[in-house]
C-alpha cells in the first residue's frame, strides 16, 4: 500500500522502544538523541519523503469511508502510533531550535503537518496521539522556523503602559535586577547564533508553512477545542502573528471556504483559522469573539505585545499598514455575520483601542480611524451608547485620552449623521448629532490643562469648517453666531432629514434662516469669542498657533465679523515671540487675503502684519514676508490697459497700493526696506520700470509714484519723459495730491544724476521758486528740499556745499524776512495768518540744516521770540508776539532744536530754558516737542543734554498721555543706543509706568522693558529691585537706597507710599521678579537679608511708622510665590506631557539631581543667614509689641513649609518659635485637608448639591450673622484655642502667594452655618473614603477617573453599559438621618504648655 510505502522512511522498526517512552515522558519539551544511523537515512530521504507521506494521510483525513480503517492498518503494518508521534516530534523540536538549518526547518514543518493530519482523523484521541504540549508546539512553529527580526531591535520603541500611573518618573531599579537583567540579555546573545538561510531555502519554509496552516485548519474543522482553553488561546495568538507574514495589499476574502487548499496566502490563511476560532465548534462564541478580538487588539492598534509585558510599538511599514486594514475589515465581517454576538465585544474593543492608546500624532490618526470604521457597525443605539463613553473618555485625567478623544471625534464627524429610530431613548437623542461632538467634546478641549489637547483642539475646530459635515459646519456656527441663526440647505426639506447631508459644495449652497435671537445665546457666543480670542494670546506657543487657524477659519466663513478689533489680533500676531507664531501668522493673513479680496479692512490687516515683518529679527520671517509681498504686489504690476481691464490678483495689488499711499503711512519706511533688499536681489527689470510709467497716467498714478519713489534710485536707466511731464502739470496744478507730490519729487531727486545741467538748473530755479510760494503742506517742503540738496549734489563737497548757501541760503532769507514783518511790525502781529507763519518756520528749520553758516543772530532772536510768547499778555508794541498760538509755538520749538542742531554754542545756551518749558509750559503740543527736540540734542550733543535727564523722565508722570508716550517712547531709544544711562532715578521712574492708569502705555513699557532693555542688560532688575522697596516708599533713612537728589515735586509725583498704593507697588515687584533668574533670586534673597533685615535687627533703622512699613513689606516681598526658585518650587510633572518620551526620563533624573543640590546650599545659607537675623528681629519686635511680628510669623510659615521636619533643628535658639511653627503648619495641614474633603463632597454630590454642607474648621469657628438683626456685623473668626485674637495669616498668605488649593465657596459656607447649631448640621461621613479590601470587584484597578467602566476582556460587557452605581464612589450620608455631633477637639496652644 502507499502508506506502507510512504512510512517506510521513518525507520520505525528501528526505533528503540525506550528512547520513544522517555520522550513521552519529557512531554514533548526535550527529546534524546535519535540513533545517528537512523537519523542519517531519514535525512537522506529529505523533504520529498515527508510531503509524500502528508499527502497520503490527506486522503485519510477526509470524510470518506477508509479513513476509520487507518490505525487497524498501522496495527497490520506493525506501525506503532506512539513511536511515529515520537519520530515526528524529535524533528519538530529539532528545527524548532534558532541554530536549525534551512532543511531541518522544512523538516520540521513538514513533520509537524504529518502530526495535525493525524490529529484530524477519526480515532485520534482513542489512540492516544493527541498531546496538548505538542500540539501548542506545531501549531506555533512558524513562528520559529521562519526567521524573525531580534526583539531587542523594538525596544526603543517601548511605549508606556496607559494603564500604569501617569507619574513620568520611575525608581532606579536596583543593582541586582539590572545584573539580572544584563545576565538575560547575554544569554540571548550567544543563544542566537546567525544562520544564513538562502533565498530557496526561504522559499521552501514558506511553502512549509503554508501546508502547516493548511493542516491546522483542516483540523480545526473537525476537533473542538472546548475544553482546550490555552490550546485555543495559543492557536489565536499564532493567527494573529500570521496576519504579519506577508504584506497582502488587495482586499482579502473572508467567506467561508470549503477547501483550505484554495488559500495560499498565509495572512488569509490567519483570518481563516480566527474566523473558525469564533464558531460555537470550539465553545461559547462569546468567549471565542473575546478571544480573536482582543488578538487584533494590538494589530489594530499597529503595537506587538508579548505576555504581560509592555506593548511595543511597530514601525508604519506596509506589511504592518496591510495588516491593520485587513483586521479591521475582519471585524467588521465577523460584526455583520454575528451580529448579537460581536456587538457587545465591539463596545470593548473600541473602548480598548482608545484605552490603549499612545501619544505618538501616526498612531493616533490611524487609531481614531479604526474607531470610526468600527463604530459605523454600531447600530443607532450602540452608537449613542459609545458616544456617551466616548465624552466621559475625553475628560480623563490623562492627557493622551483626551487628545485621542478629539482626534476620534473629527473621524466621527466625517461621517453621516444618525438618525434616531426606536432603539435609543429619547434621552440618548443627542448623542447621536454632530452637535454632540462640537459642543460637547470637541469646543471644551479649548480650556484643557494641556497645551498640547488645547492645540489640536483649536486645530481641528477650524477642520470642522472646512469637513464634508453641513452639521458639523452648523454646530461651530451656532458657537459663535450672536444672532441665534441656524445655517441650512436650500431644499424643502421641512421635516428635520436633513442630519444625514453631507456638504457638496457644488450643489448645495447655504442660506441663512433666522430661528431666534435670545440674549443667552448673544452672551454665549460672545464668551465663546472671548475664549478664541483669550487663545490667541495662549502662554504656548502651539495653542497660539492653532487659535489662529481657527480664527482665519471663522473669519473666511463670515462667522466672526471682519471688524478693525478681530483683525488687529492675526496683524499683532505677526510680532510674536516666537517664530513659528509668527509664520503661522503671516499665512493666516494670506489665506484671510486670498479669501475676501475685497475688504478694505482685511487688506489693512494683511499690510500692518506683513509689511513690518520685513525688518524682523528673525531672517526666516523676513524671507516670508518678502516673498508675500513679492508674490501679491510685485509680481501684479503689468502694463496698464487703456480698457481698464484687470483680474482680481492685479485689482487687489493696486488696492494694496493704494491702501498704503493713502492711509498708512507709517509702514512707507518698512516699505522702503523691502525695496532695499530687492534691489540688492535684483529684482527690478527694464520691463518692471515700463509697467510702472504706464500706469502714471491711469486712476492709480499715485500708487504707482509710490512705488516709482522707492525703486528709482536703482534704476539702470528710467525714462525721464514722463517725470518732468508729471512735474510741469504739478507745478501748474493746485490741487495735486500731497503724497503723490512727495513721490514725484522724489524720483526727480533719484533721476537727478540722469539730467544734463541746463534741465537741472531749470528744474532747480522753478524748485525754488515754487517752495517761496509756500503752497505746499510741510510734508512737500521737507521733500522738495531734499530734492533740491540732490539736484545741486556733486563730486566736490565744496561746491555742493556753495550750491547749497546759495538755495538753501535765499530761502531761508526769505522765511526770514516773513518772520520779520509778522514779528517786528506794528501791524503784522495784529492778525498773524498761523499757517503761513508755520510754514515759514518749518521752511527756516529745514533749510538751515543745509546752509548752517547762513543762520544769522538774527534768525535766532526771531525763533526765540516765538517761545518767549504767550498767548495772553498787555497790549502793546513790546508783546507783539505774545498772541501767537500754540501750533505756532510749538514749530518754533522744533525749529529751535534744528538750529541747534548744528550749534553746539547755541545748544549749551537754551536747554535751561528747553528744560524749564518742559516743566512750567502750559501748551501740551510745545511741551510734546520740546520732549523729541531733546531727544535728538542728546543724540548730538550727549554730554550738555545729560543733567537734563531728570528733567525728561519726569514727565513719565505728566498728566497728558501724548506725553507720557512720547517720553516713554524717546528714553527707550536712548537706552537702547546708550546715549542715556540708568543713572540716579531713572530706573525707578521707568519701572513705574508699568502702573500707569492708561492700559496701551503700560504694556508698551513691559514691551521696552522686557524686550528691548533687558536683553541688553540682564541685570538691571536685580541690580535696582531692592532700592525700589525703598524708593517707592518714599523712606530715606538708609544710608545707601534712596540717596539721589530730587525735588519735592519729583518725590510726591513718583510717590507710591500708603496702603492705597500697595497693589501697585506689588504689581512691579512681581514683574520684576517675574523676570529674575534662579541665581538672581538666590542674590537678592541674600542681600534682602543682609541690607534691610540686618538693618532693622542691629537697630541701624529706627523701627517708627515708616520703618515698620518698610519691614512688613519686605516680609511680604520674601513671602512671595515669584520670590522661591523655581527649581526648586517646581511642580513634579508640569509641563512634561509636553517633552518627547524618549527625552522624560533623563530631564527627570537632571531636575531631580539640580533640585536637590539648590536645595541644600539653599537651605545651609537659611540657616547660617537668615535664621539668626529672624530670631533677634523676632525678640526686637516682641519687645516693641509691633505689629510688624505677624508678618514675620507668617514668611516663616511660608519659608518652612520645605523643611516640615526640621523645624526644631533650624530654631533652637528660640524653642518658643519653633513650637508656634510647628503648631500653625500642623493646623494649616488640617485646614487644607477639610478644604479637601469639601471639594471631594461637593464633586461627588453632582445633582444634588443641596446636600452637601461645610464641615466647620477644627481651627477656626465661623459664626454667620447673616440672618440676625446685627445684618451690618462682619463675620467674626476666633481661634478655639486659648490665645489671643489675631488673623490668620498663614491661610491668606499661603493662598496669595502659593496658589495651593482654592477656599471653600462662600455658598457652601453659607450652608454648613445656616443651621445656628452645630447639632442641627448634618455631615458627610469620612468612612466611605477608606478603600477596603473588595470595594471595587466590579472596577478594574486601571480604570480611568470620572470614567466608570471595566476595560478588560474577562466580561462581556463593559460597565459604562450599567446603571448600577460603583461602590468604590463615596456617597454623602442621607441628610434626614441623625448623626452624632463630632468630638470636642482638645488642642492647647505651645504657648499655653510653656506655662
Amino acid at each position: 500500500m502507499a502508506l506502507e510505502a510512504a512510512l517506510l522512511f521513518l525507520r520505525l522498526d528501528r526505533i528503540n522502544q525506550v528512547w520513544v517512552d522517555a520522550l513521552w515522558d519529557y512531554e514533548f519539551t526535550e527529546a534524546e538523541p535519535l540513533d545517528a544511523a537512523v537519523e542519517e537515512e531519514i535525512c537522506d530521504a529529505g523533504a520529498a519523503a515527508f510531503r509524500k507521506l502528508h499527502d497520503c494521510l490527506l486522503q485519510y483525513a477526509g470524510e470518506g469511508e477508509a479513513s476509520v480503517n487507518i490505525w487497524g492498518l498501522f496495527g497490520q503494518s506493525g506501525v506503532s502510533p506512539r513511536t511515529l508521534v515520537a519520530v515526528l516530534s524529535y524533528f519538530v523540536l529539532k528545527g524548532k531550535s534558532k541554530a536549525a538549518g534551512g532543511r531541518q526547518r522544512i523538516d520540521a514543518l513538514h513533520a509537524a503537518s504529518i502530526y495535525l493530519l493525524l490529529l484530524g482523523i477519526p480515532g485520534s484521541i482513542a489512540n492516544q496521539v493527541f498531546h496538548q504540549v505538542l500540539f501548542d508546539t506545531c501549531s506555533d512553529l512558524s513562528s520559529h522556523c521562519w526567521p524573525q527580526e531580534s526583539s531587542k531591535k523594538r525596544k526603543k520603541d517601548g511605549v508606556k503602559n496607559s494603564q500604569v500611573d501617569s507619574k513620568r518618573s520611575k525608581l532606579p531599579r536596583s543593582e541586582g535586577e539590572q545584573m539580572d537583567e544584563d545576565e538575560e540579555e547575554h544569554d540571548d546573545d550567544e543563544e542566537e547564533e546567525q544562520v544564513h538561510l538562502s533565498a530557496q531555502d526561504l522559499v521552501k519554509i514558506r511553502d512549509g508553512v503554508v501546508v502547516l496552516v493548511q493542516s491546522l485548519l483542516r483540523l480545526l474543522q473537525t476537533l473542538s477545542l472546548k475544553d482546550k482553553t490555552q490550546s485555543a488561546n495559543n492557536c489565536a495568538q499564532m493567527f494573529a502573528k500570521l496576519i504579519y507574514f506577508e504584506p497582502v495589499v488587495e482586499p482579502l476574502s473572508f467567506a467561508a471556504v470549503g477547501d483550505v487548499s484554495q488559500l495560499k496566502r498565509i495572512p488569509e490563511l490567519a483570518f481563516h483559522g480566527l474566523r473558525l476560532l469564533c464558531s460555537p465548534h470550539h465553545g461559547d462564541q462569546t468567549e471565542g469573539l473575546r478571544r480573536v478580538f482582543q488578538r487584533l487588539l494590538f494589530v489594530i492598534l499597529m503595537m506587538s505585545k508579548t505576555g504581560s509585558g509592555k506593548p511595543s510599538l511597530l514601525g508604519a511599514s506596509q506589511t504592518v499598514m496591510a495588516a491593520r486594514d485587513h483586521a479591521l475589515h475582519f471585524v467588521c465581517q465577523v460584526v455583520e455575520d454575528l451580529t448579537e454576538a460581536a456587538l457587545p465585544l465591539l463596545h470593548v474593543l473600541l473602548q480598548h483601542v482608545c484605552y490603549q492608546m499612545v501619544e505618538r500624532s501616526e498612531f493616533r490618526y490611524h487609531g481614531a480611524k479604526a474607531v470610526g470604521t468600527l463604530a459605523s457597525q454600531l447600530p443607532s443605539a450602540g452608537y449613542a451608547k459609545f458616544s456617551s463613553w466616548l465624552y466621559s473618555y475625553s475628560k480623563h485625567s490623562k492627557m493622551v485620552f483626551r487628545l485621542f478623544a478629539v482626534d476620534v471625534a473629527m473621524v466621527l464627524l466625517e461621517q453621516p449623521e444618525r438618525t434616531a429610530d426606536s432603539s435609543v431613548p429619547p434621552e440618548q437623542h443627542h448623542f447621536l448629532l454632530h452637535r454632540f461632538l462640537v459642543h460637547s467634546l470637541l469646543f471644551p478641549r479649548q480650556t484643557d490643562p494641556a497645551p498640547t489637547v488645547r492645540a489640536h483642539a483649536l486645530s481641528c475646530l477650524a477642520q470642522c469648517l472646512e469637513g464634508p459635515s453641513l452639521n458639523a459646519t452648523r454646530a461651530v456656527q451656532d458657537l459663535f453666531s450672536s444672532s441665534g441663526t441656524q445655517t441650512v440647505l436650500e431644499d424643502n426639506d421641512t421635516q428635520g432629514s436633513l442630519v444625514h447631508t453631507q456638504k457638496t459644495y457644488g450643489t448645495l449652497p447655504f442660506k441663512t434662516v433666522e430661528i431666534s435671537s435670545t440674549e443667552s445665546h448673544a452672551d454665549g457666543a460672545k464668551e465663546n469669542l472671548a475664549l478664541l480670542f483669550r487663545r490667541i494670546s495662549d502662554a504656548k506657543t502651539n495653542v497660539r498657533k492653532s487659535a489662529l487657524q481657527a480664527l482665519v477659519g471663522l473669519l473666511r466663513h463670515g462667522l466672526v465679523p471682519h471688524t478693525s478689533e478681530n483683525l488687529l489680533l492675526l496683524s499683532e500676531r505677526c510680532r510674536d515671540p516666537s517664530l513659528s507664531v509668527k509664520k503661522k501668522a503671516l499665512q493666516c493673513l494670506g489665506e484671510l487675503l486670498v479669501a475676501c479680496p475685497g475688504s478694505v479692512l482685511v487688506q489693512s490687516a494683511w499690510l500692518q502684519g506683513v509689511v513690518p515683518a520685513v525688518v524682523d529679527s528673525e531672517t526666516s520671517v523676513q524671507e516670508k514676508a518678502l516673498e508675500a509681498l513679492e508674490q501679491v504686489l510685485l509680481f501684479q504690476v503689468k502694463p496698464y490697459d487703456p480698457q481698464g481691464h484687470m483680474d482680481v490678483p492685479q485689482r487687489l495689488a493696486w488696492d494694496l497700493l493704494g491702501l498704503l499711499c493713502r492711509r498708512d503711512h507709517n509702514l512707507s519706511q518698512f516699505f522702503t526696506s523691502a525695496f532695499s533688499v530687492w534691489s540688492q536681489q535684483s529684482k527690478f527689470s527694464s520691463a518692471f520700470f515700463s509697467a510702472l510709467l504706464s500706469h502714471t497716467e491711469a486712476d492709480q498714478a499715485g500708487a504707482a509714484w509710490m512705488l516709482l519713489s522707492k525703486v528709482a534710485g536703482c534704476a539702470p536707466q528710467l525714462s525721464c519723459g514722463p517725470v518732468l511731464c508729471a512735474w510741469e502739470r504739478m507745478l501748474g496744478s493746485k490741487d495735486f495730491c500731497e503724497s503723490t507730490c512727495c513721490h514725484i519729487l522724489r524720483v526727480m531727486g533719484d533721476i537727478s544724476v540722469h539730467l544734463n545741467e541746463d534741465t537741472k538748473s531749470r528744474i532747480v530755479a522753478e524748485l525754488v521758486s515754487w517752495l517761496g510760494t509756500l503752497q505746499m503742506s510741510l510734508s512737500v517742503i521737507s521733500v522738495a528740499v531734499e530734492t533740491l540738496f540732490q539736484l545741486g549734489r556733486r563730486e566736490d563737497i565744496k561746491e555742493t556745499q556753495a550750491f547749497l548757501n546759495e538755495h538753501c541760503g535765499e530761502l531761508l532769507s526769505l522765511s526770514e524776512n516773513f518772520l520779520s514783518d509778522v514779528l517786528l511790525r506794528e501791524d503784522g502781529a495784529q492778525n498773524p495768518d498761523n499757517k503761513l507763519l508755520v510754514k515759514n518756520l518749518h521752511l527756516l528749520g529745514v533749510a538751515s540744516l543745509h546752509c548752517p553758516a547762513r543762520v544769522s543772530k538774527r534768525t535766532i532772536l526771531l525763533v526765540e521770540s516765538i517761545l518767549t510768547s504767550t498767548q495772553d499778555g498787555p497790549p502793546g508794541p513790546e508783546f507783539r508776539s505774545r498772541s501767537l498760538s500754540s501750533r505756532v509755538r510749538a514749530h518754533g520749538v522744533i525749529t529751535l532744536g534744528k538750529l541747534c542742531l548744528q550749534n553746539e554754542e547755541l545748544t549749551q545756551k537754551h536747554l535751561p530754558a528747553l528744560a524749564r518749558l518742559l516743566e512750567e509750559g502750559g501748551e501740551v503740543v510745545v511741551r510734546n516737542n520740546v520732549v523729541v527736540v531733546l531727544g535728538d540734542l542728546c543724540v548730538r550733543h550727549t554730554n550738555m543734554v545729560d543733567r537734563y535727564i531728570p528733567n525728561m523722565s519726569a514727565c513719565l508722570r505728566d498728566d497728558q498721555q501724548v506725553i507720557r508716550e512720547q517720553t516713554l517712547i524717546m528714553l527707550t531709544n536712548l537706552l537702547q543706543e546708550e546715549f542715556v544711562k540708568w543713572k540716579g532715578s531713572l530706573f525707578f521712574r521707568f519701572v513705574a509706568v508699568l502702573v500707569d492708569p492708561v492700559p496701551s502705555i503700560a504694556s508698551l513699557c513691559e514691551y521696552c522693558l522686557v524686550h528691548l532693555l533687558l536683553k541688553k542688560n540682564p541685570t538691571m532688575f536685580s541690580q535696582n529691585f531692592i532700592e525700589c522697596i525703598f524708593h517707592f516708599n518714599s523712606y530715606d533713612h538708609h544710608k545707601t537706597y534712596n540717596r539721589f537728589v530730587q525735588s519735592d515735586r519729583n518725590k510726591m509725583r513718583f510717590s507710591m507710599k500708603g496702603a492705597q498704593n500697595r497693589e501697585k507697588r506689588f504689581k512691579i515687584y512681581r514683574f520684576m521678579l517675574g523676570h529674575f533668574s534662579d541665581a538672581q533670586r538666590f542674590s537678592a534673597t541674600g542681600k534682602i537679608n543682609q541690607t534691610v533685615l540686618a538693618c532693622f535687627a542691629d537697630e541701624e533703622l529706627p523701627l517708627d511708622a515708616d520703618g515698620a512699613d518698610i519691614l512688613s513689606e519686605t516680609f511680604s516681598i520674601l513671602s512671595l510665590q515669584e520670590m522661591k526658585l523655581k527649581v526648586t518650587s517646581s511642580s513634579a510633572g508640569g509641563d512634561a506631557e509636553e517633552e518627547p518620551e524618549e527625552n522624560m526620563a533623563a530631564k527627570a533624573v537632571l531636575q531631580a539631581t539640580h533640585k536637590k543640590v539648590v536645595s541644600q546650599v539653599q537651605k545651609k545659607v537659611f540657616i547660617e543667614n537668615t535664621i539668626p537675623v529672624v530670631i533677634a528681629l523676632k525678640n526686637l519686635l516682641e519687645q516693641k509689641r509691633s505689629p510688624v511680628l505677624q508678618d514675620l510669623m507668617a514668611y516663616l510659615q511660608v519659608t518652612v513649609q520645605d523643611y516640615r521636619c526640621e523645624v526644631t533643628e533650624f530654631f533652637l535658639g528660640d524653642e518658643q518659635l519653633a513650637a508656634e511653627l510647628e503648631y500653625d503648619l500642623k493646623m494649616f495641614d488640617q485646614e487644607r485637608e477639610e478644604r479637601e474633603k469639601e471639594m471631594n463632597r461637593s464633586n461627588l454630590g453632582g445633582g444634588a448639591a443641596g446636600d452637601a454642607v461645610a464641615v466647620s474648621s477644627p481651627r477656626i469657628h465661623t459664626v454667620s450673622v447673616q440672618n440676625s438683626p446685627e445684618a451690618n456685623q462682619i463675620t467674626l473668626q476666633s481661634f478655639l484655642t486659648p490665645q489671643p485674637q489675631r488673623i490668620n495669616r498663614l491661610l491668606s498668605r499661603l493662598s496669595l502667594t502659593e496658589q495651593r488649593q482654592a477656599p471653600p465657596s462662600s455658598a457652601s459656607v453659607a450652608r454648613g452655618h445656616s443651621q445656628g447649631e452645630s447639632a442641627g448640621r448634618s455631615y458627610v461621613s469620612l468612612a466611605a473614603s477608606v478603600m477596603r479590601k473588595g470595594d471595587f470587584t466590579t472596577r478594574a484597578i486601571s480604570t480611568p477617573v470620572d470614567v466608570e467602566f471595566n476595560l478588560t476582556f474577562g466580561e462581556a460587557m463593559s460597565a459604562i453599559d450599567s446603571d448600577d452605581t460603583s461602590p468604590g464612589f463615596l456617597q454623602p450620608l442621607n441628610r434626614d438621618k441623625t448623626v452624632p455631633a463630632p468630638s470636642q477637639w482638645n488642642v492647647q496652644s505651645p504657648l499655653r504648655q510653656r506655662r
